[in-house]
């Protein structure tokens, strides 16, 4: 069973529907995610019957006003949330962030309310499932040198070019998809089945295997002018999106990390060497110390980021420095846990070894280490080292 640490008593901050939220997604990944996922990590897929219980316990919009279908709660508990979810695997945090940040928020901000009525409610319950087309095949960190455009017809619009990497891509019922056009970068909703819209599943993947990504492809793909995000207009749009999903992540790696600090502290506690436990060698407290420490450290980051976040004073740069810390630092305590674990830490009969391949990814989307530490210099110095 986990047992969260929390060294500075922080949960004591916490209100009562904070705390309730926190077990109530807890419970929710120990008995309806964990007995699953050693299964969906080995077959490289997701456990999708469980959207529509992510649906109703409120975890695909959770910051979405009620009136379209979401929780109307705060980001420290949509913080919380994610958290708890990637304690159980990045993939299952990545699915509810997608289908939240990514997709729900930029309808919710952009979309004309003809669109939030239809798509929020349906993508709140887990009835639709959505996925964010931003990346393209060449263009990752440089989103603005995209080459896939729109170019404006009668009554429509017709789109050209490729997304890659996209979460959810093969399943999703709508895809919120950014080109270029004369006016500009803009949102486009295609929904599955439109002609010249070709989704890939990417196989072969050794991290985020619980987790569905694909390409998408577009031949001359038909988009009717209502599907459009009216309010959406240039790169800051999509990069806004980014914000949304970039603060999840911040909180979802504290998950990780405290998931492979916990197994390597049991582990820890009943391995035997030389006649007793591994734990009381000094090199193991070392490093487990060490883990407790920059775990304190992160929790502490998120903390304060959400209750910023919720007084509207956070800004990007919080947000990556937020995510650069939290994501460097699960990786090397994911790494050192392994090392506790030994032999057995390569095996998935642990979980440390899957959280371990997942964040090498999770270092790596929504913003690299190093273009959030540019981001960081860039706001420090005043000086722009990007270009």
């Amino acid at each position: 069973m986990f047992n969260s640490p929390d060294f500075y008593n922080l949960t004591d901050s916490f209100s009562d529907e904070e705390r309730l939220l926190q077990n109530t997604v807890r419970k929710f990944v120990d008995r309806e995610f964990m007995p699953l996922i050693q299964e969906y990590h080995r077959k490289a897929d997701f456990p999708l019957h469980l959207v529509k219980n992510l649906g109703a316990l409120g975890l695909l919009g959770v910051t979405i006003p009620e009136e379209y279908g979401g929780c109307g709660l705060s980001y420290f508990m949509y913080g919380l949330a994610m958290q708890e979810l990637e304690r159980g695997d990045s993939g299952l945090r990545s699915f509810s962030s997608v289908q939240g940040s990514l997709v729900m928020y930029p309808i919710f901000r952009y979309g004309s309310e003809e669109q939030k009525k239809y798509w929020l409610p349906l993508l709140a319950s887990g009835e639709k499932i959505g996925c964010f087309g931003l990346t393209e095949p060449d263009h990752g960190s440089d989103p603005g040198a995209m080459i896939t455009h729109a170019e404006k017809t009668e009554d429509g619009w017709l789109l050209n070019g490729a997304k890659m990497w996209i979460t959810n891509g093969d399943i999703a019922d709508v895809a919120l998809v950014w080109a270029k056009t004369k006016e500009g970068i803009k949102g486009f909703l295609l929904e599955s089945g439109f002609k010249g819209f070709i989704t890939t599943r990417i196989k072969g993947k050794f991290s985020l295997r619980a987790s569905i990504t694909s390409e998408l492809s577009f031949q001359d793909c038909f988009i009717p002018q209502e599907n459009i995000l009216p309010d959406a207009k240039g790169l800051k749009a999509p990069l806004s999106c980014l914000n949304e999903a970039r603060y999840g992540i911040a909180w979802g790696a504290v998950g990780a990390a405290m998931a492979c600090y916990d197994e390597a502290l049991n582990y820890a506690k009943t391995r035997l060497q030389f006649g007793k436990p591994i734990a009381s060698y000094q090199i193991t407290q070392e490093k487990l110390v060490s883990m407790l420490n920059e775990i304190t450290k992160s929790q502490l980051l998120v903390h304060q980021l959400g209750r910023l976040k919720d007084t509207a004073k956070a800004k990007h740069y919080h947000v990556s420095l937020a995510k650069r810390n939290n994501v460097h630092q699960a990786l090397k305590i994911a790494r050192s846990a392994r090392t506790i674990l030994g032999a057995a830490g390569i095996t998935d009969e642990y979980q440390t070894i899957r959280h371990l391949l997942n964040l090498e990814s999770v270092l790596t989307y929504e913003g690299t280490h190093e273009i959030h530490t540019l981001i960081l210099g860039n706001k420090i110095t005043e000086l722009n080292a990007f270009y």
